[in-house]
């Protein structure tokens, strides 16, 4: 393998650097053929408009996917069930396309018929980075369009949980219970116009029939669009707690109970619209929290993270099987990137193993025939076959992710909403019984009017709107920042957190990022030059380390020669170099902890390059941040090679802890919840796992909010580590804002009071007061969450 650069020059396709210029069409440099290759397919079709929208939009086609990867889609058991809808020629399916990023992505993709006539027509949704395709498979194969896909540049992702179709979001029945409720609410604002404008002397056959048509579009939004509420409340009294909407059913119910009383007896037009519009304000306010965090799934399971298929060897013929049909003694064949998904012994080739999801650690473990390979592990090189030991459900990962499901948290203490509403309802109901008590000697036919009208009036709807809307905007920015809350209930939990544990590994440090010392004899720059390019050869991921740590400019490489699970060797300026293990390169094993790839120039040992884990750039600030605020304990389960780095970075009396097993980081958390602390863990792999379900708040962190992490209260992007206090003060806000706005609808409460307690609250009262406090409400939230998340640097 020879290669040759002058001149350091980027690629049209996917803007990386092009360390090697033999592949140019016209002006224009590519990285790789596979970038090359992507660019004539879009200018045969006439879809180099794609280029125009974004710079360098493309993904980089260096790694090729091999032919047959998604033959398990010929399968047609697997297919039908990624099959949305099948008729005739017309067939709908979905994929989960990670890679999308950006206009042009969706200007492509939303052309694949020009790419194939069997695609009729294709559909994105930036947001989930799913594309819904619809095709005639008389024409094309659900396999050939995933190849379509993934020749151009958008492999699509698929899991076992497609399979089981674990589709996270808003059900269709909260979205129709928020349509028929806003549909029967705006209607009955428009009925109920006579009444607001004194008109019903002079249209009184019109205005008995408005208020009949609104008493039958009032029943929908009673019967239908409340259930969420009663749904709630039912469970609260079964476990013999009165939450906030308890005292909400019980004012939806009054007025409408009055409301048909009035009709019916002909007394008054009811309050439909007062009751629809809380009842659609309400569920405005709970879709706007729930749509925040649909695109995620925090109950997860490892069949989230395993494909759907692997290749199986049968009397010496491949065969795509699907993972729950693995059984021990059957033979795999991996190939470079695939998931080990069984327990296995490796029976043949070199395997590098990354166990970055299963322990954190993204250096990859070198592996020789006849040693155990866990299942979670990826392979980094070439074809591996492994003698699976053990099936899919009973493997080292599931184990540990069962064990963690075994972890169960104690009852939380109830929201300070719920604590507030329920004093609110006791007042409320000793200020009806009072005003019921002094009517029933002043005037005894106003009990009735009076008492129901302070039931209405006083409804803590307010006390909800302020909190579901408040919670929503917090969401919202907390999402914006990449930190991803199960619900709202966790930003209260997030406030009163006193005790953080960071696990180090994956959380402190990077996963894709390490630190390189040399050690050995001085290299000159030409030599660094020439193990630069001889690294730059290998798609090893140390390798590629080791080119981009030099960052030396290309040069001609001779006479290249790879042994997969040793290293590297080449002739560069005549020189023979060598790159690769200690016993490729010395002939001795090396006998420290730490991970090395050592180097050799006309066999004789000129050094080595030893990696360690790369901190965050903003893990010193945020652990200066926490001084003083918080009790701080780091964990890993590394050697404590680095506690000199880490006890320059935090305060005095931080706990450092190391060698600990995910059953030591359980323990240690169950210590803390004992002493009384409110903990909150992050980190990341399934070895956190227990640790993070057994903490008051468990924070999952991932390089990508799509890739799999353990079960936990948030996902937070691995980038945004730094903005942790800044979440946490964030967090603390939402009680006063809340609090704030309970205040300003108290004083729309007291208004409305006075009038009730008299027996004098008309229907034009009525009408003003209720949207003018949800609506006032609602903009004093989302102007204080958006001020105090500018002044914590969370919005631009």
């Amino acid at each position: 393998m020879q290669t040759t650069v002058n001149n350091r020059s980027t690629c049209f396709h996917c803007g990386e650097d092009c360390p090697d210029v033999p592949y140019h069409i016209g002006e224009k440099s590519f990285c790789c053929e596979g970038c090359k290759l992507v660019f004539q397919l879009l200018n045969e079709n006439g879809l180099c408009d794609y280029y125009d929208l974004n710079a360098n939009p493309g993904r980089h086609q260096r790694i090729k996917v091999r032919k047959d990867k998604f033959a398990y889609l010929d399968d047609e058991k697997i297919a039908q069930r990624l099959i949305r809808f099948r008729q005739e020629n017309e067939v709908h399916t979905t994929f989960y396309l990670p890679h999308i990023h950006c206009s042009s992505c969706l200007y492509l993709l939303e052309n694949l018929h020009r790419l194939n006539p069997g695609i009729s027509r294709s559909q994105v949704n930036f947001t989930k980075k799913e594309a819904t395709i619809i095709f005639d498979e008389q024409q094309v194969s659900l396999r050939e369009i995933a190849e379509i896909l993934t020749s151009i540049g958008y492999e699509p992702y698929i899991s076992l949980t497609d399979l089981n179709g674990k589709k996270p979001g808003l059900t269709k029945t909260m979205i129709y219970q928020l349509g028929v409720a806003g549909f029967c609410f705006a209607n009955i604002m428009l009925l109920s116009f006579p009444d607001y404008l004194g008109l019903e002397e002079d249209t009184p056959l019109f205005n008995t029939a408005f208020r009949y048509l609104s008493l039958i579009l009032a029943l929908p939004v009673l019967v239908f669009s409340a259930m969420p509420f009663y749904t709630s409340s039912f469970k609260a009294l079964k476990m013999r707690f009165l939450n906030i909407d308890a005292p909400i059913v019980l004012a939806i119910w009054v007025t409408f109970g009055r409301s048909l009383y009035e009709v019916l007896t002909g007394t008054g037009t009811g309050y439909f619209d007062s009751f629809s519009g809380i009842v659609f304000f309400m569920l405005v306010g709970r879709v706007l929290q729930d749509k925040t965090y649909q695109q995620l799934s925090f109950d997860r399971d490892y069949s989230s993270y395993f494909p759907i298929a692997v290749t199986r060897l049968k009397h010496e013929k491949e065969e795509s099987v699907s993972l729950p049909d693995i059984v021990p003694g059957d033979t795999l064949l991996l190939h470079n990137e695939e998931l080990v998904p069984a327990d296995s012994i490796l029976t043949r080739g070199k395997a590098f193993i990354d166990y970055s999801f299963v322990t954190g650690e993204s250096v990859p473990v070198l592996k020789e025939v006849g040693e155990i390979i866990y299942a979670g592990g990826k392979q980094v090189g070439s074809n591996i076959e492994l003698l699976v030991i053990r099936e899919v459900s009973q493997s080292y990962l599931t184990g540990l992710w069962n064990r963690n499901g075994n972890v169960t948290r104690e009852r939380r203490s109830s929201s300070f909403v719920h604590r507030i509403s329920t004093w609110f309802t006791y007042i409320v109901f000793a200020i009806a019984i009072v005003t019921a008590g002094f009517w029933a000697y002043a005037d005894p036919a106003k009990i009735w009017t009076s008492v129901t009208a302070i039931l209405i009036v006083a409804c803590p709807c307010a006390l909800l709107l302020s909190n579901t809307f408040t919670n929503g905007f917090i969401l919202r920015i907390l999402g914006r920042n990449n930190l991803y809350l199960r619900n709202a209930e966790v930003i209260e939990e997030v406030a009163t957190v006193d005790h953080i544990v960071f696990d180090k590994t994956g959380t402190l440090t990077t996963t894709d990022q390490h630190r390189i010392d040399y050690k050995g004899r001085s290299l000159s720059a030409q030599e660094q030059q020439a193990i630069a390019s001889l690294a730059a050869q290998s798609l090893h991921p140390l390798s590629k380390a080791i080119a981009a740590h030099l960052g030396k400019e290309r040069i001609s490489v001779k006479a290249f020669e790879e042994k997969a699970g040793h290293g590297i060797e080449g002739i560069v300026n005549d020189d023979l170099y060598a790159i690769g293990s200690a016993k490729y390169i010395t002939g001795r094993k090396y006998a420290g902890t730490d991970t090395n790839v050592f180097i050799s120039k006309e066999n004789q040992l000129v050094g080595r390059f030893r990696f360690r884990n790369q901190y965050r750039e903003t893990v010193p600030t945020l652990l200066d941040e926490l001084k003083g605020k918080y009790n701080v304990t780091i964990l890993s389960g590394d050697n404590a090679g680095e506690r000199a780095s880490l006890r320059i970075m935090t305060a005095p009396g931080t706990e450092l802890l190391f060698d600990q097993q995910p059953q030591d980081k359980l323990n240690y958390i169950r210590q803390l919840r004992r002493e009384g602390h409110r903990v909150m863990m992050v980190g990341d792999g399934l070895n956190d796992g227990v640790a993070l379900l057994e903490s008051n708040i468990g924070i999952a962190v991932s390089e990508s909010s799509n890739a799999f992490t353990p079960a936990s209260e948030a996902i937070l992007e691995g980038k945004q580590l730094g903005k942790l206090h800044s979440f946490i003060r964030f967090c603390k806000s939402n009680r006063k804002i809340v609090m704030a706005s309970f205040i300003m609808s108290i004083l729309y409460n007291i208004t409305g009071l006075f009038f009730a307690v008299q027996g004098l609250l008309s229907p034009m009262i009525a009408a003003i007061l209720m949207p003018a406090s949800s609506i006032s409400i609602i903009l004093l939230s989302a102007c204080t969450v958006h001020i105090t998340a500018r002044k914590l640097g969370l919005t631009n």
